[in-house]
């Protein structure tokens, strides 16, 4: 989601956290200056339902205007490697000659 508080707010003339906060306060919406900054400066983790319809009337505003659906922007995918044939590029372990014969596995 594309949180457009800041371009909402600019659209009604808003330029600052503060003049939110008493655009806020107009419509009984009483947040600290701090979490009207909060919500200024970035995008918010949660929003409560009743703070976002309070926050669209202090706005004149919808909550399609607020936020913005993006599409979840897929992973890239890796290019496969070719497929090689056994014995090709990378070597596999290589034994140890110990005398000439290998030791048995143990029991």
């Amino acid at each position: 989601m594309k949180w457009n508080l800041r371009w909402v707010a600019a659209q009604r003339d808003i330029w600052r956290p503060t003049q939110l906060l008493v655009a806020f306060q107009e419509v009984g919406f009483n947040p600290s200056l701090s979490k009207v900054a909060a919500l200024w400066s970035g995008k918010p983790v949660t929003v409560r339902l009743d703070d976002l319809d309070l926050i669209c009337a202090a706005l004149g505003c919808t909550v399609a205007d607020l936020m913005v659906a993006e599409p979840a922007a897929a992973p890239a995918a890796k290019p496969e490697a070719p497929a090689r044939a056994a014995g090709a590029g990378a070597a596999g372990p290589v034994p140890r000659a110990v005398g000439g014969r290998r030791s048995l596995p143990p029991n």
